[in-house]
């Protein structure tokens, strides 16, 4: 019995004759499509030439077209100008702000700190901070180079320096209570020191206990300066000259001498 054998080599080239001829007739259409496009650009032309009303008639349509779309393209091109500056307006601001913030904190890094307006209470002050307040006071008045020297061996010198005339100060500080006054002892021992050990032209002996009557006439005999609570007060809050600007008990008694 015969087997049929189907022949695939026809079909191959039936398929190839197939795709030629869709091939053919494309480039067929893309031909017609331009000779008639061509015939009928140039029939409107002479069309035109012939009778120029309808030619006009037929240009308005497509001039209006291209304005509208030329008014549509400026429009959107305004439109984003104006989008466009809005946001390099916004930038700017923020930019602007920036600027300020940054130079705001420079200015509070710069700037130094504005002084305490209330006076220190020196009663409420340990010793050391207390002498140490009291050579920010001599400091603050003129006497640049005053220093805490206060300690094992001073011999009754806790601060000194040099008053803005040249004068040596020297000063004990006796950071006492209400209740516990300085008496004659502590002026009598500094008294000793304060001039011949440390040559001092202004003698200054600041208590925040005050004093007693016996310490204040004894530092009246031997030219030494007494600064109760009431007077370091007023030096402090500015209310009063310097110690070294006082009339000094020596001069005080000199002046009576030499009165009328």
């Amino acid at each position: 019995m015969a087997i049929p054998i189907r022949r695939r080599h026809g079909d191959r080239r039936g398929r190839a004759s197939f795709d030629l001829r869709r091939t053919s007739f494309g480039f067929a259409l893309i031909a017609l499509i331009l000779a008639g496009g061509g015939v009928t650009l140039r029939a409107a032309w002479h069309s035109a030439a012939r009778h120029p009303f309808i030619a006009v008639l037929v240009a308005l349509p497509l001039l209006a077209a291209a304005v509208l779309v030329l008014r549509r393209r400026r429009r959107a091109r305004r439109v984003a100008e104006a989008v466009t500056e809005a946001a390099y307006g916004i930038v700017e601001v923020g930019l602007a702000e920036l600027d300020a913030a940054e130079a705001a904190r420079a200015e509070a890094r710069v700037a130094p700190p504005e002084p305490a307006t209330h006076p220190v209470d020196l009663a409420r002050l340990d010793p050391y901070a207390f002498e140490e307040a009291v050579a920010e006071l001599c400091r603050r008045d003129g006497c640049a180079d005053a220093e805490v020297v206060g300690g094992a061996g001073d011999l009754g010198a806790d601060v000194v320096g040099t008053t803005p005339d040249g004068r040596r100060l020297v000063v004990q500080c006796k950071r006492y209570g209400e209740e516990n006054r300085a008496g004659s002892q502590d002026l009598q021992r500094f008294g000793g020191t304060c001039y011949a050990v440390h040559a001092a032209g202004v003698a200054l002996v600041v208590s925040t206990g005050g004093f007693t009557q016996p310490a204040l006439d004894y530092a009246e005999q031997c030219a030494i300066l007494c600064y109760g609570p009431e007077e370091l007060a007023a030096w402090s809050e500015g209310a009063a000259p310097p110690p070294w600007e006082a009339v000094t008990p020596a001069e005080r008694l000199d002046a009576e001498i030499s009165g009328p």
